[in-house]
């Protein structure tokens, strides 16, 4: 009995001390901290189910308990700026937290600007970093951490880092400069969290929850949540094994970068440049670069620094036959050090291999190329020699390539989500260049984000300050369409979103670098608005002009603008550049344009009737000088936005109205296009591809395609049911009457395979011959609605939105119908916001069934006329459209 309670009480004894563990706090709760001031605090971790925790600072005294899942938190009142402090946790264990902080508290994150660390910039910036010495400046910055699976609870392993000149190197340098902007003017502890990871969207970075509003980004973070799927996947697409060097210039006696090699058939070539310019045809591979060089006494000997501007995509660098470093990807700036020893007086040879995967490889443009030594340089720009090592065999292997990283909700569920119990004085956000390939989704992409973080942290309306895409890439001389800046102009429409500030950036970049050095800029920009919006300043101008409105004064359009400081002006005091004006057409050219006080006038003589305007609207803006006296410049914008004519109906005009054209005839060559041409429009052409105009003329009808007009299906032989009366022109051959199911559905597609080859389009549209649907008493379509976006027949109706079945759209044949009576019809349309779908056979001829010239050039005529309430545009744009407001309907 004794041994029987004895083995009771070790057991409870055993319970009670496995129930006792260690508290453990989050990465960020750690000494050297800052915590964000005059803000009801969350001091958090983990313990043992039921464990008691205390927490000592100054004079407070707190406690709480561990939930059954080890959780616990502990809410510490309000706390002035200041410290630096120490408090106390106790628990299983004690943690003494030191060297903390109460300041402002900043999230920064974004893609790869915003990463992009002091140690980068350290060249255009030396005194900055050498004067670095700002004990109260903090940054935390988080590993990349990618999570598929969910949210997390804590980040990787990381540390908090004072400004001192050897630690500033590893802070963002854009919020670095936003940082000491503010502790300058305030001298207020300010603390940045650095959650940032180079090339990534902006879905990665919104949680799950907020990616309910887009149905296809929420579908992949659930199928990235079944481990069975990415099992699949990778094991259907394995990551091939790396395949051994063939480079020639590592397989001889001697490495073509050793010093006793002797070069022979090397051929010259200019750095910087890359070597596809330079009669190296598309060559992924890798290329040798070879420079001897005269070096004075003066330079030898002593330790020096090697600047070989940016490389893509790798490279190693040898001197005198050693190595000086080396980097694997881009974009970084290759910087290397010579060890002393290694240069002499007199001949010196510099070797680099490039390697270089897809693109152009080479050395960019515009960056240094320059050897320092003891205070003298050398310029080593010019002609050096190249011998190509290995050429790299295309892949055929279709290219797999899953990055974690990249998937929605990854990296809030690793990086965002366990920030959330921290509290923060805003967020500074830098980010969208991996957005440019698609930029509309992020019109809604970006308030999505913004309001999901003021959500989660439950602060209220928190400020959101973000960077503007900066310039970039080649610049345009002519108005041009531009996925760059219909990005910016979706950063732009966020400012709509309250308390948010954007820093325009479009003359901060540089043309040639996605990762432009001038970081103090933005950072200092940044910082305006933190002004404004964080700390209630409003004597700061802390924008450039931002586009308001917009009204026509004749041949002049007036714009107005916001955040116009004390003035405009045009900043190089020249006239002002980069504008653009177009009527309704939307055909932009060059503008004039010139401020009236707190406007610009905009105008073209040649553009009569203008109605549109833009402002540096293309990747890279060079020369936009429109800005504010305090400095700022403005952003670019449009006085339109044509997703939203997008979104209602018939894009905000009274109606829609379709030019087809059936048959493949030669008038549709020689007559309509020309005048469709000349007048902006396009057409859609239902072409039955036996016909003797579409397989004699093949070369124009690809030329049609190219500029626009719409390649519809009529089938390959225009079979139509022989036995109707007037019908005695049908071939027996071609009679559906005769023909089965399969036999329509084969030549319908076999022509969709032709004008594929033909136009390179997948999306297409069918017109029904003669108006038969069925054969074998089938409506055929219906077995086609996957191969089509929408069918036409040939009844005379006209249609609203509602009304209109994308399967059997009803159109109006003409013959012999003069001008004003076609007009008439587009009225009717107009009238009753209708689609009028107009048909022609014959136009000027070659066809029974025929309209004049003249009455066809009459009705373009009109609506060229009337494009402002007129949509006149293919089948296939208008199927989209109806498509998509009938289940905005439903």
């Amino acid at each position: 009995m004794h041994n029987k309670y004895a083995l009771v009480v070790f057991l409870l004894l055993w319970q009670m001390n496995s129930a006792i563990a260690d508290i453990t706090l989050p990465q960020l709760i750690s000494s050297g901290m800052v915590l964000q001031r005059d803000a009801e605090l969350r001091i958090w971790g983990w313990a043992a189910p039921g464990e008691r925790i205390t927490f000592r600072f100054q004079k407070e005294r707190l406690s709480t308990t561990a939930d059954m899942d080890g959780n616990w938190q502990i809410n510490l009142p309000p706390q002035p700026a200041g410290g630096p402090y120490e408090m106390t946790l106790r628990g299983a264990n004690e943690i003494t937290l030191q060297d903390v902080y109460f300041g402002d508290v900043w999230l920064c994150a974004g893609q790869s600007n915003m990463v992009l660390p002091m140690e980068r910039v350290k060249e255009k910036y030396p005194e900055e970093i050498a004067q670095a010495d700002y004990p109260e400046i903090r940054n935390f910055f988080i590993r990349t951490s990618p999570k598929l699976e969910g949210p997390q609870k804590d980040l990787p392993e990381g540390e908090w880092k004072w400004a001192n000149p050897q630690d500033v190197l590893t802070f963002s340098a854009a919020a670095y400069f936003f940082a000491r902007s503010v502790y300058e003017k305030y001298r207020i502890p300010i603390g940045l969290v650095n959650s940032s990871v180079g090339g990534t969207p902006i879905e990665a970075w919104i949680s799950e929850e907020r990616l309910k509003s887009f149905p296809d980004l929420q579908a992949t973070v659930a199928q990235n949540k079944d481990t069975a799927y990415l099992n699949a996947l990778f094991a259907s697409r394995p990551t091939p094994a790396p395949r051994p060097s063939q480079d020639m210039g590592l397989q001889g006696d001697l490495p073509w970068y050793d010093e006793q090699y002797t070069a022979k058939d090397w051929h010259p070539i200019n750095i910087p440049g890359y070597w596809e310019d330079q009669g190296v045809r598309d060559l992924n591979g890798v290329v040798w670069y070879r420079l001897d060089i005269e070096l004075p006494a003066a330079m030898a000997g002593s330790a020096a620094k090697l600047f070989m501007g940016r490389i893509v995509d790798a490279d190693e660098v040898y001197v005198n036959g050693t190595k000086v470093g080396n980097i694997t990807y881009q974009y970084p700036p290759r910087r290397y050090q010579v060890p002393g020893g290694v240069l002499r007086a007199g001949k010196n040879t510099i070797v680099v291999r490039v390697t270089n995967y897809r693109g152009k490889g080479g050395f960019v443009p515009d960056k240094p190329y320059v050897l320092v030594a003891n205070g003298q340089e050398i310029d080593l720009k010019g002609t050096w020699h190249y011998k190509v090592g290995e050429v790299f065999q295309p892949s055929t292997g279709g290219g797999f390539f899953f990055s974690a990283q990249n998937q929605p909700s990854a990296l809030y569920n690793g990086m965002v989500a366990p920030l959330i119990n921290y509290r923060i004085k805003g967020f500074l956000w830098y980010q969208g260049e991996s957005n440019t390939g698609n930029p509309q989704p992020y019109r809604k992409l970006l308030p999505a984000l913004i309001h999901d973080w003021r959500r989660l942290w439950g602060q209220g309306e928190l400020p959101f300050l973000y960077v503007q895409l900066a310039n970039f890439q080649d610049v345009d001389y002519l108005p041009t369409e531009s996925n760059w800046a219909e990005l910016r102009d979706a950063q732009l429409k966020a400012l709509s979103v309250p308390k948010t500030a954007m820093a325009v950036t479009i003359d901060l970049g540089e043309w040639n670098d996605i990762h432009p050095l001038d970081k103090k800029g933005v950072g200092e920009r940044l910082a305006r608005g933190a002004f404004r919006l964080a700390y209630g300043d409003q004597n700061v101008v802390y924008s450039g002009p931002i586009f308001r409105s917009s009204d026509i004064r004749g041949k002049r359009i007036i714009l107005h603008f916001d955040h116009v400081g004390s003035r405009l002006i045009s900043r190089d005091g020249g006239p002002l550049q980069r504008f653009e004006i177009a009527g309704a057409d939307r055909k932009f050219v060059w503008a004039e344009a010139e401020i009236e006080g707190d406007a610009v006038a905009v105008w073209n003589e040649n553009v009569a009737e203008p109605k549109y305007v833009r402002y540096a609207w293309s990747d890279n803006p060079r020369g936009a000088n429109l800005y504010n006296k305090e400095g700022l410049p403005a952003s670019p914008f449009r006085n339109y936005d044509p997703y939203e004519e997008n979104n209602q109906t018939w894009h905000g005009k009274q109606c829609t109205v379709v030019l087809t054209y059936d048959d493949a005839l030669n008038v549709h060559l020689d007559n309509a296009i020309p005048l469709l041409d000349s007048l902006g429009f396009k057409g859609t052409f239902y072409l039955t591809t036996y016909a003797s105009a579409f397989r004699n003329r093949i070369d124009d009808w690809r030329t049609a395609a190219r500029h626009g007009h719409e390649m519809g299906n009529h089938t390959l032989f225009h079979p139509c049911i022989g036995d109707l009366p007037g019908r005695d022109w049908v071939s027996d051959d071609y009679d559906m009457s005769n023909y089965s199911l399969r036999r329509m559905l084969d030549e319908v597609r076999m022509t969709n395979v032709v004008l594929e080859a033909l136009d390179g389009q997948t999306e297409r549209t069918f017109a029904f011959t003669c108006g038969d649907r069925t054969v074998d008493g089938e409506n055929f379509v219906d077995k086609l609605k996957d191969d089509f976006v929408a069918a036409r027949s040939v009844r005379h109706e006209m249609h609203q939105m509602g009304q209109i079945d994308l399967y059997d759209v009803d159109c109006y044949a003409m013959n012999g119908e003069s001008g004003a009576e076609m007009i008439a019809k587009v009225k009717e349309a107009m009238a009753s916001n209708s689609l009028l779908v107009f048909l022609f056979h014959g136009v000027g001829g070659e066809h029974s069934i025929n309209v004049s010239l003249k009455a066809h050039r009459e009705l373009l005529e009109f609506l060229s006329q009337v494009q402002d309430d007129v949509w006149v545009t293919t089948m296939l744009e208008a199927a989209r459209h109806v498509q998509e407001q009938q289940e905005g309907m439903n």
